[in-house]
C-alpha cells in the first residue's frame, strides 16, 4: 500500500484538472477546488504547528469547461472561464487526478465526440479518475467506468444504469472507489469524496483539519449513504405510512409487533399488513429488520459500545439475532462489520458539535 506523503515535504504538487460540459453545476467545482486549496493551507496545522511557509501547494488545480454557444458555463448562470486550454491540459505528463464534473451539461452532452474524445485521453493520462455527481456519465461514454462499481446522483442512477448495463450502479453510497476510479452522488458527496482523495495522498489528520476548518464532516453519520432506509423507504408512501415509518425509525429499542404499528396507523393488523406491504414491498417485520440492521451499523461504525449493547439499543431480542440479520443484509456478522468500517479512533470521531465550535 502506499503510504501518503508527508504534507510539510517540498514535493512538487499534485496536478489536478476539473473537467466540465458547459452548463457544469458549479458546487461539483468549487466544492472538490476549495477542499484541495484548503489541504495545501492547513499541512502542518494538523499536528499543532502553523502551515508551513515557503512549500508549493499540495495540489495544482485548473479547471476546463468545454464550451457551448449561448450557454453559461455553470448551471448558476456565473461565468467561470477555464484556466488551461484544451491544447495545454492534453500536452501534460504529470497529471495526476482527472475530475469530470456533474451538471445538465454533463447528462446531455456526453455524447459529443469531442467530449468523449477529449476524456477518453485525459484520462489515459491521469493516475486516477474521479466523477463528481452526473460526471459519471461522461466518463460512462467515454469508456471509463467499464465494468467498474460506481455511483451517481440518486435521480440518475436508474438511468446510468440503463444506457450502461456494463456498469454495477450503487444508488446507496455517498461515493465508491473501484480502483483507480472514484465517483460520487451529488452535488456535496463530491466534496466528501475529495476530502477521501485528501486523506489517500495525506492521511487522516489532514483530511480531518480541512473537515473541521469547513465545518464538515470528515465521513457523515449513516454509513456514507445517500438516504437512510427511514428515507428511501418513505418515497411514494401514503402520509399515514410515511409518518409511522419515520416513528419506527425513533423507536427501534422497542418490539413493535405488528398490532402496535398497526394501532398507531389506525387500521386493523390485516389492513395493515396488507396495504403495508402494497406500499413499500415488504412485509413489516422484513421493513423493522433493514431498519434495526442499520440503526446497528451507523452504530458499529462510530460507537464504543459493544455488540450486545449494540443488539439492545436497536431492537434486537439477543445477539444471536442481530448476527442472522446482519448475514442476511450485509454478509459479514456484526463484530467482522464493526472490523472493517469502523472509520476511525473512537477519540478522533468529530460530533456536530466539536466541527461546529473547532
Amino acid at each position: 500500500m502506499r503510504r501518503p506523503r508527508d504534507p510539510t515535504s517540498p514535493f512538487p504538487p499534485r496536478r489536478v484538472l476539473i473537467l466540465g460540459a458547459a452548463p457544469s453545476q458549479l458546487l461539483d467545482i468549487a466544492g472538490p477546488a476549495e477542499i484541495l486549496a484548503q489541504a495545501g493551507s492547513l499541512r502542518g496545522s494538523e499536528t499543532g504547528g502553523t502551515a508551513a511557509d515557503g512549500l508549493p501547494p499540495l495540489y495544482a488545480v485548473s479547471c476546463l469547461i468545454v464550451p457551448e454557444p449561448g450557454t453559461p458555463a455553470t448551471s448558476a448562470g456565473l461565468p467561470l472561464p477555464s484556466t488551461v486550454t484544451e491544447a495545454e491540459a492534453l500536452a501534460w505528463m504529470d497529471l495526476d487526478t482527472l475530475i469530470v464534473v456533474g451538471g445538465e451539461g454533463a447528462r446531455r452532452r456526453c455524447t459529443e465526440a469531442a467530449i468523449r474524445m477529449l476524456t477518453q485521453s485525459l484520462a489515459a493520462q491521469a493516475r486516477r479518475v474521479v466523477g463528481v455527481c452526473t460526471g459519471a456519465f461522461i466518463l460512462a461514454e467515454a469508456g471509463c467506468l467499464r465494468g467498474r462499481k460506481v455511483t451517481t446522483h440518486w435521480r440518475w442512477c436508474d438511468a446510468l444504469n440503463r444506457l450502461h448495463p456494463d456498469l454495477s450502479v450503487d444508488p446507496e453510497p455517498i461515493y465508491v472507489r473501484d480502483g483507480d476510479v472514484w465517483t460520487s452522488a451529488g452535488v456535496t458527496a463530491g466534496m466528501d469524496l475529495t476530502l477521501a482523495l485528501v486523506e489517500a495522498d495525506h492521511g487522516h489528520a489532514l483530511a480531518l483539519a480541512v473537515a473541521r476548518e469547513l465545518v464538515m464532516f470528515l465521513r457523515r453519520p449513516g454509513g456514507q449513504k445517500q438516504f437512510s432506509t427511514v428515507l428511501s423507504a418513505q418515497t411514494g408512501l401514503s402520509v399515514r405510512l410515511a409518518d409511522l415509518m419515520a416513528w419506527m425509525g425513533e423507536n427501534l429499542h422497542q418490539s413493535l409487533p405488528v398490532d402496535t404499528l398497526a394501532a398507531r396507523a389506525g387500521l386493523s393488523p390485516r389492513q395493515f399488513a396488507r396495504a403495508f406491504r402494497a406500499e413499500t414491498g415488504l412485509t413489516p417485520a422484513r421493513m423493522l429488520e433493514r431498519l434495526r440492521v442499520e440503526s446497528a451499523r451507523r452504530m458499529l461504525e462510530s460507537d464504543q459500545a459493544g455488540v450486545s449493547a449494540v443488539a439492545a439499543r436497536c431492537g434486537f431480542q439477543a445477539d444471536e439475532t442481530m448476527r442472522r440479520a446482519f448475514l442476511r443484509h450485509l454478509g459479514v456478522p456484526p463484530g467482522h462489520y464493526r472490523n472493517l468500517f469502523r472509520t476511525r479512533p473512537p477519540s478522533d470521531v468529530p460530533t456536530p458539535e466539536t466541527v461546529l465550535h473547532a
